[in-house]
């Protein structure tokens, strides 16, 4: 019989079978994927049925702008996830201590800047953009009540990084799931119920993130076994700042250069119109599930290769990386099949529009295929980033979203361009989203089978 206190406890992936850790770590990570993706899920069909179409296209095109928002925290995260892994590992608890306290520290710090800096510059942000006069107000107010908190959503992401950099996958899950029923009821009570809009959707979303990440320091304040948290460790050492920086800058970087690709490309999606910019937000709030499997298994390689490269155990590391790699692919292929065989049915969820299912329709199974083709690419990048190799998915994000997908989007609008479609066939956002994919996976294992990643563990 399974013991149920295990599940909440720190996981050792150095021992035992590496797929079966693998995947006792990726479940957990899967479903809390599932359900954080639940949060903007729940806020477009919400407001799509509750206030309308035009609200629903005003809370996707404020997404390219969030994640830019967010890259420092997503470089923090990245970093003291590589860190945690490898230090316990090792087994070096003052190392992990003073590792954690640091990054605790430094996100309270850029969460600070982010709330005062932001809010200010959103909505000239929003203009240049071309965001559509009639989205452009609630576009402003979804992201100025998110930036004010910021500190939960960041938290959150920051802390349970930490616990599943332990190998704890299932803590952060279930403080997850309790935010997620928080959030749902609070996001109906605000819309529906009190008339709020878009700023409702967007007050649901912080409350829930913000309890989310309370729940994770309670965790992390009670596992005294493992590592020391106070006054000392919260001091921020040179050493561990500059390793953070180190480790999560490229990681940071990847998700700011992915976010500009998006908002360039977000400009072009708006010229298409409402209708179409509605269809991208449904398409990629599905996207979002269908890439869940994919996320966790990178996460998951990420964790099982510090902790593997830590205790210096290369040879689990390639072992792992074939059994995991394996699985995402798996997973991917039934994921595709699902959204080619039901795919019309999944978009009646968030409209009844038949012209804007009809489209999204059309739209996802262009896409279809290339979630094959992003399994592989994130399981390794999540073995060379949790071997500490983080420059190299850095490089293979900038040419596949930047150097590729921007040039291949607007030069098939260009040369599709009529005088009935003057910015040319609205194709070119997802042909030029599956040529980026697939040429990332075929990056991705050129490299990682070079082997230069080996060797770069911290010191």
């Amino acid at each position: 019989m399974m013991n149920i206190k295990k599940l909440f406890e720190p996981a050792d992936m150095t021992v035992g079978k590496p797929w079966k850790s693998i995947a006792m770590f990726s479940i957990p990570m899967l479903i809390g994927n599932i359900a954080q993706q639940l949060y903007s899920t729940v806020d477009s069909i919400v407001v799509g049925h509750y206030v309308g179409d035009n609200a629903l296209a005003a809370v996707g095109s404020a997404a390219p702008l969030l994640n830019m928002l967010l890259v420092l925290f997503v470089g923090i995260s990245a970093g003291v996830g590589i860190m945690v892994a490898q230090y316990f590992g090792a087994k070096l608890r003052d190392e992990l201590s003073n590792t954690i306290g640091t990054c605790i520290t430094l996100s309270a710090i850029v969460s600070v800047f982010l709330m005062l800096a932001a809010p200010p510059i959103i909505k000239p942000l929003l203009r240049m953009l071309n965001t559509p006069a009639s989205i452009l107000n609630d576009c402003t107010d979804y992201l100025v009540i998110m930036m004010y908190g910021i500190a939960g959503m960041a938290y959150y992401n920051i802390l349970s990084g930490i616990l599943r950099g332990m190998g704890d996958s299932f803590s952060a899950l279930i403080y997850l799931l309790i935010a997620t029923v928080i959030n749902i009821v609070l996001d109906v009570y605000f819309v529906a119920e009190l008339n709020m809009g878009v700023a409702g959707v967007s007050l649901a979303t912080v409350i829930a993130q913000g309890i989310s990440a309370a729940l994770c320091l309670w965790k992390l304040l009670h596992m005294r076994s493992v590592f020391d948290l106070g006054i000392k460790q919260l001091k921020m050492t040179k050493k561990h700042a500059k390793q953070l920086v180190k480790l999560g800058l490229p990681s940071g970087l990847t998700q700011a250069i992915m976010s500009s690709a998006m908002i360039i490309v977000q400009s072009l999606t708006n010229s298409f119109g409402e209708l179409f910019i509605a269809a991208n937000v449904i398409v990629m709030r599905i996207d979002g599930f269908a890439m869940m499997p994919n996320f966790s298994f990178g996460t998951a390689m990420t964790t099982y290769t510090g902790q593997n490269v830590g205790a210096n155990k290369y040879d689990r590391v390639t072992k792992g990386a074939k059994q995991g790699t394996l699985m995402a692919v798996v997973c991917s292929t039934l994921i595709t099949m699902v959204i080619l065989i039901f795919g019309k049915y999944l978009m009646m969820i968030f409209t009844d529009t038949p012209e804007l299912i009809d489209t999204s329709v059309y739209v996802m199974r262009i896409l279809a295929v290339g979630y094959i083709a992003v399994a592989v690419t994130q399981s390794l990048s999540g073995v060379m980033r949790g071997a500490g190799d983080t420059v190299t998915p850095m490089w293979i994000s900038l040419f596949t979203t930047v150097l590729l997908r921007v040039p291949v989007a607007y030069g098939i609008s260009f040369l599709t361009r009529t005088a009935d479609l003057p910015y040319g066939r609205f194709e070119c956002i997802p042909v030029s989203l599956l040529i980026s994919w697939l040429a990332g996976a075929l990056l991705t294992t050129i490299f990682y089978k070079r082997g230069k990643w080996r060797g770069k563990a911290i010191s």
